[in-house]
């Protein structure tokens, strides 16, 4: 059970009618063309860039409580370190690429690259990439925490007030909401741990009260299982989330700069909010895992604390759902459906489709946050999925290989996505003691990746090609 004093709830309701006035604040010029709806014009600025890839690449506030408190300290790598190491290389070696092809969509570069084809199947790969599921459910659950209301009302109070702004500002909504959440996602999580060492204790408390393995770099998990969390972290070299902002920033070197200084915020945030998952274990064994943080702070915070702290959680996520139902309508409405119609981005009914995404991608991504129960069993599955299909044809596309067959992309995708998935599936058919039993004990990310590669290694010994 929460309490809140009334102070809390004005603070909560205060943010929300903040963010939304902050959503909606535009000039109708401002959003006149596609590039404008879907890049805010190409214009976004260094700190902006920072501070709207800061924020919306960490929503999954609620499910990092939940692996900290299960697993320990191994949260840090499986969900940190695998992912600083991918952000590196993508800032390094892709950023600048990115920005300078002059698409708005992964799907737009698989077109561009090999055909109308490999773009639809890419565009469903990447719908699942940015499906905004996790962040739906998380929104939903700090919601019924703090007012009480049934889960499925608050999944659709939380998901229509994050959508609505989307459909008048575009892009340039997301960035100027992006900037403020950045602000309160940090000071939320500041609250919580000098609070907590400072009623608790510091180190030597945590290693009195914790399992001896959640202080360790593996925790109870398996090296096979850790594994495929790095490479699902390779999610971050063909996240859509990063292609979109590289595409809108005003340089190479803005993006470049960007992601690079991105990775030491996120080192700081994922640091603090470690601690306080380890906290959580500590001092309240038993509780569900997805009440980590917010038992904690219903423990030792009072009155204006926590509702700062709440804000910060919501931020946190709120962020990254804006964004990923905004990338998920694009790709729906725009790749997919303007597609079909072949109907141009330039062209004004491009953001009329990319408004209509928003609608059935909401929908889709309601029901799925409805029905799943974790955080991690979303991100898991869809990326377990997509990942394999989209890594290596996204990649060789801003590598300029030439002569690549359409025919061979387009098979690559689809059998190795589908490949992983019937991996996937057959392992939660056989379920034994609540752990699925795949083929050969292999993770199932791992055979669709072989067959992507071997489909790209067989294409290019057959047609010569070279890396330019």
């Amino acid at each position: 059970m929460m309490h809140f004093a009334l102070v809390d709830y004005i603070l909560v309701i205060l943010y929300l009618c903040i963010t939304f006035a902050l959503g909606v604040l535009y000039k109708k010029e401002q959003v006149s063309s596609a590039d404008d709806y879907l890049l805010a014009g190409r214009r976004v600025s260094l700190p902006a860039f920072v501070a709207t890839l800061v924020s919306s690449w960490y929503g999954g506030i609620l499910g990092v409580g939940e692996f900290t408190y299960r697993y320990g300290i191994v949260n840090w790598v499986t969900q940190g370190l695998f992912y600083y190491i991918a952000a590196a290389i993508f800032g390094l070696f892709i950023a600048k690429r990115v920005q300078a092809a002059h698409v708005v969509s992964i799907p737009e570069r698989l077109e561009q690259t090999y055909g109308k084809k490999s773009a639809l199947v890419g565009a469903f790969f990447t719908f699942l990439m940015v499906n905004p599921a996790p962040y739906i459910l998380i929104v939903g659950i700090l919601l019924q925490v703090v007012f009480g209301w049934s889960f499925f009302i608050c999944l659709l109070v939380g998901t229509a007030f994050s959508a609505l702004y989307l459909f008048i500002g575009g892009f340039k909504a997301v960035v100027r909401i992006d900037c403020f959440h950045f602000v309160l996602m940090f000071l939320g999580i500041f609250v919580i741990i000098p609070a907590s060492v400072k009623t608790f204790g510091g180190l030597s408390f945590l290693e009195e009260h914790l399992p001896a393995k959640h202080l360790t770099m593996t925790g109870e998990l398996g090296f096979g299982y850790i594994f495929a969390w790095g490479f699902i972290a390779l999610w971050t070299l063909i996240e859509p989330g990063f292609y979109q902002r590289c595409f809108a920033a005003r340089s190479g070197a803005t993006a470049q700069k960007g992601v690079l200084i991105s990775i030491v915020f996120w080192m700081i945030f994922d640091a603090c909010t470690c601690t306080a998952g380890l906290y959580a274990r500590a001092v309240l064994p038993g509780i569900d895992p997805v009440m980590a943080y917010p038992l904690l702070a219903e423990r030792i915070l009072p009155a204006v604390w926590k509702g700062l702290f709440y804000i910060g959680m919501l931020a946190t996520v709120m962020s990254t759902l804006v964004s990923t139902i905004f990338l998920a309508g694009v790709t729906i409405g725009n790749d997919c459906i303007g597609r079909l119609k072949n109907v141009s981005r330039t062209d004004a009914k491009a953001k009329h489709f990319s408004r209509i995404g928003l609608f059935i991608a909401v929908a889709g991504a309601v029901g799925i946050a409805y029905i799943s129960q974790s955080v991690i069993a979303i991100w898991y599955v869809l990326g377990t999925i997509a990942i394999p299909a989209l890594l290596v044809p996204v990649l060789v596309s801003f590598l300029n290989i030439q002569r690549i067959m359409p025919v061979s992309v387009f098979s690559s995708m689809l059998c190795s996505g589908g490949c992983s998935a019937l991996w996937l599936f057959w392992g939660y058919a056989h379920i034994a003691e609540g752990i699925p039993q795949y083929p050969f004990g292999i993770e199932p990310m791992y055979p669709g990746l072989l067959v992507s590669l071997i489909f790209f290694i067989v294409s290019l010994l057959s047609h010569g090609n070279r890396i330019k």
